[in-house]
């Protein structure tokens, strides 16, 4: 069996890069996806899903030191899922339920350039729009 996982969205906040006891080196980002298309009605929708992709070794230590948030990123992965449930993080706060989609890493490709970044939307993550 065999699973791969391609995204491309922007980092919603800065990087959190710890180390295991062992000390190897693992970050975790925090990276929106979004997608725009017309509705039913015609009316644009505007779509947007979360993912916490977990990065190890030397790969998490570039990750920490060269992306910010607003930054681009490609990543391909695998997805984690929740082990006592089998999909994704299910989550409530105040109220409110959620789901967490979980990746871990193989490959985090950087799409920005130093002076991407800085612009974004309404939510502060930058567009990364893509049409199909």
């Amino acid at each position: 069996m065999f699973q791969t996982l391609i995204l491309i969205g922007n980092l919603g906040k800065e990087p959190e890069m710890r180390y295991t006891p062992s000390g190897q080196p693992v970050t975790t980002l925090s990276v929106a996806t979004n997608r725009r298309y017309s509705g039913a009605n015609g009316q644009p929708v505007k779509e947007t899903a979360w993912f916490r992709v977990t990065v190890w070794g030397k790969q998490a230590e570039t990750c920490n030191q060269f992306l910010h948030k607003g930054s681009k990123v490609l990543v391909e992965g695998r997805l984690t899922p929740d082990p006592e449930t089998g999909g994704p993080r299910v989550w409530e706060n105040n109220g409110k339920h959620g789901a967490s989609y979980e990746v871990t890493a193989s490959t985090v490709r950087f799409l920005s350039g130093r002076e991407d970044g800085e612009e974004g939307d309404a939510a502060g993550v930058p567009d990364n729009d893509i049409d199909f």
